[in-house]
């Protein structure tokens, strides 16, 4: 059989579109596989920050129990726990509530310090324990997932991929950071 110019042009073209399909699967699997690794660490991100949620009642309820006087506070906690929960899986409106709990929970702490019987109670004691660990919790569940959409999102916008992540729907990953004003600020200096 002999190769004539055009037979051998067929042959590179083709050639060539099988290397560029070859590609765009190696390409479009990658990207599935990094997308559905942010899916499961916002996952454990939610089943961490459920069960913070459910933490809070029995902590504000055992609170209401010393602290009469401080509903303020307590309305506060849960209105902020209440924002948190609506604002689960959209990592930056939750973003903005869990900063706003965290403020909340600060302040619930700040009430127990001023009630000595409060901070000797077991339950109080045991449920400040479990909300701190699940908050240790949640903090490495957050770099973790921060940390594979770094590399999703790098994916996506990296040549050649982006070229298949726009058709076919890869969109950036926003990152999961507290907007916690109060932690974020310098501390005031006054003498």
């Amino acid at each position: 059989m002999a190769f004539t110019p055009g037979l051998i042009g067929l042959l590179v073209v083709g050639g060539v579109v099988v290397l560029f399909a070859l590609f765009a699967v190696a390409a479009y699997n990658n990207l599935v596989a990094l997308r559905e690794q942010v899916r499961a660490a916002w996952a454990q991100i939610d089943v961490m920050l459920k069960r913070r949620y459910d933490l809070i009642p029995n902590l504000v309820e055992t609170v209401k129990g010393y602290a009469t006087h401080e509903r303020e506070t307590l309305t506060n906690v849960i209105a902020a726990r209440n924002n948190a929960v609506a604002a689960s899986g959209d990592p930056a409106r939750l973003s903005q509530a869990e900063g706003q709990l965290s403020g909340a929970l600060r302040q619930l702490f700040a009430v127990a310090e001023a009630y000595p019987d409060l901070k000797a109670n077991t339950n109080f004691m045991q449920l400040q324990g479990e909300l701190t660990s699940t908050e240790n919790q949640i903090g490495g569940q957050r770099q973790g997932y921060n940390s594979i959409v770094q590399q999703y999102n790098t994916a996506i916008l990296r040549f050649p991929n982006n070229l298949i992540a726009g058709p076919f729907g890869f969109h950036p990953q926003p990152f999961f950071e507290i907007q916690d004003a109060v932690q974020r600020e310098a501390p005031a200096v006054k003498f």
